[in-house]
């Protein structure tokens, strides 16, 4: 790649191992890492399909982890009332301001991590498939419309009380979905190009040592653990969508 410095090639490697350690912990959240640093080196286009691109990568290797605890009847719900959600979110784009909607979400994640974090022990809410299927549309609605894959089914899974292994099962394979979804987009978009796919090749090793390192340090939480790390990088990704992009 023509032009491309050490000091550059080493934040952007040191960002992808960064973003691959927080998916192999959490299984999620690799886009709020890497995304406040990308942003600052690379296009916004090219860090949108970076993210979907590795999010393939980070979310089959989490799946396959998890395997032993995946039941698709679970899952179908939420990839179904996706499917149906996520065209309506794009659609709603030339009308809905997303950065008023990223707020609004960015205020809601705060409240419900303080809230979770302040109050450890709560009653598990028992759901039916229709309601499963809701929570699938929002959150493909929400994933069309701002780009925040995966949120809404999160917390829904912490809510239903899911053990840690139980909720990657369940969120991990529909953020996968998504990732497929958005990804033929891209590509119809134009948006995957030589230059994109360079330095996809250059991260994905090191995104992947990071992935390793980050499931090496999940098998050791419990499930209450487990809680509150998803429950703060909500927070953090909370002040993420409130915070002006200009404080950076």
């Amino acid at each position: 790649m023509d032009g491309l410095s050490l000091g550059f090639l080493g934040i952007f490697l040191i960002a992808a191992f960064a973003g691959g350690m927080v998916s192999g912990l959490a299984g999620f959240a690799m886009g709020l890492v890497v995304s406040g640093v990308w942003l600052h080196i690379i296009t916004p286009v090219q860090t949108a399909t970076l993210i979907v691109g590795y999010g393939l990568l980070t979310q089959s290797y989490g799946i396959w982890k998890v395997r032993h605890a995946l039941e698709w009847r679970n899952v179908a719900p939420y990839i179904v009332g996706g499917a149906f959600g996520i065209p309506l979110g794009t659609m709603m784009l030339t009308y809905v301001d997303p950065a008023w909607l990223r707020t609004g979400v960015g205020v809601l994640l705060i409240a419900y991590s303080i809230w979770g974090l302040a109050r450890p022990a709560f009653r598990p809410i028992k759901a039916t498939r229709a309601a499963d299927v809701a929570v699938g549309f929002v959150n493909g609605w929400l994933g069309g419309l701002t780009g925040l894959v995966g949120i809404t089914v999160t917390i829904w899974c912490q809510l239903r009380g899911f053990t840690k292994d139980a909720q990657r099962a369940v969120f991990q394979p529909v953020t996968l979905a998504t990732a497929v979804i958005s990804l033929v987009t891209l590509g119809l978009a134009g948006a995957i190009t030589l230059p994109t796919v360079e330095l996809y090749v250059l991260g994905a090793p090191v995104l992947l040592a990071g992935l390793w390192s980050g499931f090496k340090l999940y098998g050791k939480l419990d499930d209450a653990a487990f809680r509150k790390v998803i429950l703060l990088l909500l927070l953090a990704s909370g002040v993420g969508l409130i915070v002006p992009k200009s404080m950076f």
